[in-house]
């Protein structure tokens, strides 16, 4: 993908500058998290496919990620809330579509929780409302340390990042920025432990209880990667009776990377056409 197949737009929340990809498209509205670590270009195929369907789809670089702010001061879950909410505001979108995978997936559900009449529908790839997990930021930070940068070459840094799966190593790679003769990371690390702190703290079961749209969730498979257990998966279905659910057999935690296809087909399948003039009331049935 490249930038002629969308524009960038940049707006200001209290001095933290957010960038968005914005794909066009004559709507309805789609808005797209991505996870920690990660940057608005890993939704491009997704976008690609969601704005061919006649969306209009925009990707948020949240901050401390890609190109926005990258050493923002507040970092708290609500932080993250309030840039979608000024995001949606500012590009006027109308009761969009969130889709939001990992980290993105939890800021889309707090958003959701907080602000009922704003989404139309819920999509959550490879993200729940918990447990909590007190060691989760230092094994995040350990592993974002153990990097081997600056990479070399962007082929190294394919083959180190994608671990075997060519389609995760080239969706990272393209969130690298190249500079003094090799390509780095476009965040800090103790940002993106910061970001964790709530996380490992407590779980969101509340928000979760709070969600008021349809909701579907996403799955990998966990031994090819997939973080959301099948505990917290009953518990959830437990909470939102109504909750849309599916699994994408042999992929990891990356499922928008590995099977960007698959993944659109079932959010366009499940969001399908809306009425963007009712409110957002109840949760669909499950199938």
């Amino acid at each position: 993908m490249t930038s002629s197949d969308w524009t960038e737009s940049t707006l200001v929340r209290d001095g933290v500058r957010l960038s968005c990809r914005d794909w066009g498209g004559s709507g309805p509205d789609a808005l797209l998290l991505h996870g920690l670590a990660g940057h608005s270009g890993e939704w491009d195929a997704v976008a690609r496919l969601l704005r061919e369907a006649g969306h209009r789809v925009v990707a948020l670089d949240q901050r401390g990620h890609g190109r926005s702010e990258r050493h923002p001061a507040d970092v708290s879950r609500a932080a993250y809330v309030a840039d979608v909410v000024a995001v949606v505001e500012e590009l006027g979108l109308v009761r969009p579509l969130l889709v939001g995978q990992s980290l993105g997936g939890h800021t889309a559900l707090l958003t959701a929780a907080a602000h009922p009449r704003l989404p139309r529908a819920l999509v959550l790839v490879e993200a729940g409302p918990g447990p909590g997990d007190p060691g989760l930021g230092d094994l995040i930070g350990d592993w974002l340390r153990a990097w081997p940068v600056p990479f070399p070459s962007r082929e190294a840094a394919v083959a180190y990042l994608g671990n075997g799966k060519r389609a995760v190593g080239e969706g990272w790679a393209d969130g690298l920025e190249e500079r003094d003769g090799g390509f780095w990371p476009r965040f800090e690390v103790d940002v993106m432990v910061r970001s964790l702190d709530e996380n490992g703290r407590r779980a969101f079961w509340g928000e979760w209880a709070a969600v008021r749209c349809p909701a579907l969730a996403v799955l990998g498979e966990g031994a090819q990667g997939g973080i959301i257990g099948g505990d917290e998966y009953a518990e959830m279905v437990r909470i939102q009776a109504g909750l849309h659910g599916m699994s994408v057999p042999g992929a990891g935690h990356d499922v928008h990377l590995e099977r960007p296809e698959v993944l659109s087909g079932a959010i366009l399948g499940f969001a399908g056409p809306p009425d963007v003039s009712a409110p957002c009331a109840g949760v669909h049935s499950s199938s």
